[in-house]
């Protein structure tokens, strides 16, 4: 027999989530191993990969390598954040690159966390719902970027919702279309003139016509 796969039990959407600012950067990724001769290997990767200073993304291992010793104070294990700021993607008016960790609940305390990291920033804690998501949306849309205050096409929300364990994000602009919308906007199509047919070009002319109507079948 086939092994039986049991289906996975719904998480409820009415708990608990964070809403956080959807920084337009590039993925980064700390992973740190520690050996039991107390020696650590730091490493960095991508969304997709690993990265070393040879081989890069944007600079980011060689940032890791450069503040690897202080980035041990995040201790054993995979850290995700976002790598944004000069020449990435909205750069938003910054003069350096700055790493930005996602999980806001363990690292929302500055003295635990690492002087060189940040955390996105976070709009909206409590029960989800779609009007909260909304509500975040209107905020940085009105008042701007929370992780670089002043700049003022900030990309959108991230939510992420505790009991599914997964993360949804929504943009402030083209939201339905999907990624590099702003990118490929849609073409106008131009309305198309109808020139009046003229009757002298192929076929028979209306008044030609035979009548067969109900009134010519009665005869």
């Amino acid at each position: 027999m086939i092994d039986f796969r049991e289906f996975p039990k719904i998480p409820r959407l009415n708990r608990t989530c964070t809403i956080t600012e959807k920084i337009d950067g590039t993925n980064g990724v700390i992973h740190i191993e520690e050996h039991s001769d107390g020696q650590h290997t730091v490493l960095a990767g991508s969304r997709t990969r690993w990265l070393a200073p040879g081989d890069d993304n944007h600079g980011f291992a060689a940032w890791v390598h450069a503040n690897a010793l202080e980035l041990l104070q995040l201790g054993p294990g995979t850290h995700y954040g976002e790598w944004w700021g000069n020449g990435i993607n909205r750069g938003y008016g910054l003069a350096e690159k700055r790493f930005s960790l996602f999980n806001t609940a363990r690292w929302s305390d500055p003295v635990v966390r690492p002087a060189c990291c940040g955390i996105v920033p976070v709009l909206y804690e409590g029960l989800f719902e779609s009007g909260a998501a909304k509500m975040c949306l209107g905020f940085l849309k009105d008042s701007g970027s929370q992780a670089a205050p002043g700049f003022m096409d900030p990309e959108g929300i991230v939510v992420y919702h505790y009991a599914a364990n997964s993360y949804f994000k929504a943009t402030i602009k083209g939201d339905e279309e999907g990624k590099h919308a702003d990118a490929h906007p849609k073409k106008e199509r131009k309305p198309q003139e109808h020139k009046p047919k003229d009757p002298s070009k192929g076929g028979r002319r209306k008044e030609d016509l035979p009548f067969v109507g109900y009134e010519k079948r009665k005869q």
